[in-house]
């Protein structure tokens, strides 16, 4: 059993930004944990395109507006005030002056802006176009260097460690929820270990794991989302799942992102046979359109005409030698399948890619369970509403991040651990069974399916109510065989994801309006969003 003042969940930018607010107070103790072997690995570390900062034509109301305007009328006018007030001097304190991130600048030493669909002005910084990868090195840098941060890998969440659920005193059940920890499965060890905590941060990331095709990595299966659920926590805008327009369609690379920079620095989609198409969508923004609008477009193309895929033409539009220097990583891919993107098309297809939904939670983080917090994509402030604005997910992480750190470091003198023996060792006195990593593997495949098939660019109310149908009976069958067997982190990944995909499935099915990236058939008009 470990004991901390603060458990941090997860090691992207919003779990490093949190535990790097909480240590600069030295006589806190903070656990970062991350079920990653690698701590650098989570969706922070695969954001290609940038972070948004302030461009020199830009201002905090011109940000605030590009956020509601791709948000489709349902992202809070208040947190994207708060984010476009704060997020230059939070960037230029944690990542610029604390964490050394080196962004792009031009050969004079001016910061070189991209721009990024739905943006009015060019005001990301970006680092290649391997941006999340170097901030999440140079965070992890400065967590180290930190004495009061304990990180933990291979250390996977179970669940949340909460009053009353886990306390042996019946009288417990008068009172309000509350977190003080979590379970956690030591995949080395393999063993469950209470780790107590006065306050716990939710930053686990995403969920699209759960669809079949996704630029997310492996462990983006709805771990935070559903261990909150379980706990009591509430779930809103689950319905509002991003799709990314355009993922490498190439066998070997399948999901590898290619970024929306690529279209902000002149790319064009086209149709297998080169004709471009994004004008009959969207004539205004034409290829700079919202991610919904350009994923649902492409959708149409491929369904209407059979295409197994479209095509994205950068080489028509920069000379190769910049497109080498600004996207690095996109070429070196691309040139290990076989295309050189300075000679010809990339073929892409659209991806699972961002839950614009999570937790609710309030300006600060605060769930509505005592002493839990959720940042980053694994929560919902109401930012993103029903479209993420591109490159607002790592402002948000780092901007709210820092500011529920903040309202902890407020607060933590009030808060108390609970006793240790009040909280129940975990038991597995009674399993029977070793986890089947063939049987984990084949049930996911079918979320997955039943999730691309079913609740994914294009829904229905009959889709919906289907797979609403097969996920209950496959959550039934995967909560029998969890119950039997001993823990794994795949079992572990499994049950979340079967649960995640029901609550998504459920708010879609619920909500008949179309908005944003959530586009039903039979939509109704009016404010009608019951079923």
């Amino acid at each position: 059993m470990k004991t901390t003042d603060i458990l941090v969940i997860g090691s992207g930018i919003a779990g490093c930004a949190a535990a790097l607010e909480l240590s600069s107070d030295p006589s806190r103790q903070v656990i970062l944990i991350t079920r990653e072997p690698d701590p650098h690995e989570s969706n922070s570390n695969y954001a290609q395109g940038g972070i948004i900062y302030r461009g020199p034509d830009d201002s905090a109301d011109l940000l605030v507006r590009d956020i509601l305007e791709a948000g489709a009328g349902a992202s809070l006018p208040e947190i994207a005030n708060i984010l476009a007030q704060e997020g230059p001097r939070r960037l230029e304190k944690l990542l610029m002056t604390e964490a050394g991130v080196p962004f792009d600048r031009h050969p004079h030493g001016e910061l070189a802006f991209g721009q990024e669909a739905a943006h009015s002005r060019r005001r990301i910084l970006h680092v290649g176009d391997s941006t999340g990868r170097s901030i999440v090195a140079h965070l992890l840098e400065a967590v180290r260097r930190r004495p009061n941060i304990e990180l933990l890998t291979n250390a996977t969440a179970v669940d949340l460690i909460t009053y009353p659920h886990h306390s042996r005193n019946p009288l417990d059940t008068y009172r309000s929820i509350a977190c003080y920890g979590a379970y956690v499965f030591d995949r080395n060890g393999r063993a469950v270990h209470r780790t107590l905590a006065k306050a716990t941060v939710l930053a686990t990331g995403g969920l699209g794991r759960i669809y079949r095709y996704t630029t997310n990595p492996p462990g983006a299966r709805g771990d935070g989302l559903a261990m909150a659920h379980r706990a009591g926590a509430r779930i809103i805008n689950a319905e509002y799942i991003q799709f990314h327009p355009t993922a490498l369609a190439v066998p070997g690379a399948e999901g590898f992102l290619i970024s929306e920079a690529v279209r902000g620095e002149g790319g064009i989609l086209l149709t297998p046979d080169g004709q471009p198409f994004m004008q009959k969508y969207d004539p205004h923004w034409k290829d700079l359109a919202p991610r919904d609008v350009v994923a649902r477009a492409i959708h149409s193309e491929m369904e209407a005409q059979g295409y197994s895929h479209v095509l994205l033409d950068i080489a028509s539009h920069m000379p190769a030698e910049r497109l080498r220097a600004r996207f690095p990583t996109i070429y070196a891919t691309c040139w290990k399948v076989g295309i050189d993107i300075t000679r010809e098309p990339i073929p892409v297809v659209p991806a699972a890619h961002y839950s614009c939904g999570g937790v609710a939670v309030d300006e600060w983080g605060q769930t509505n369970i005592l002493n839990l917090y959720a940042v980053g994509e694994v929560a919902c402030n109401g930012l993103h509403g029903a479209n993420r604005l591109a490159s607002t997910s790592l402002l948000e992480g780092l901007v709210f991040g820092a500011r529920a750190a903040e309202r902890i470091l407020q607060q933590i003198d009030h808060l108390s651990h609970p006793e240790p023996d009040a909280i129940p060792p975990w038991d597995e006195s009674n399993l029977i069974h070793d986890s089947d990593p063939a049987l984990i593997q084949g049930d996911m495949q079918t979320i997955q399916n039943i999730m691309w098939h079913y609740v994914g660019l294009i829904r229905s109310g009959d889709r919906l109510s289907r797979a609403i149908r097969e996920l209950r009976h496959l959550q039934n069958e995967i909560e029998t065989f969890y119950r039997k067997t001993k823990l794994s982190d795949g079992l572990i990944g499994l049950r979340n994801a079967v649960e995640t995909a029901l609550l998504v499935a459920q708010a879609a099915r619920h909500n008949r309006q179309s908005r944003g990236c959530h586009y039903r058939t039979d939509s109704v008009n009016g404010g009608d969003r019951l079923l």
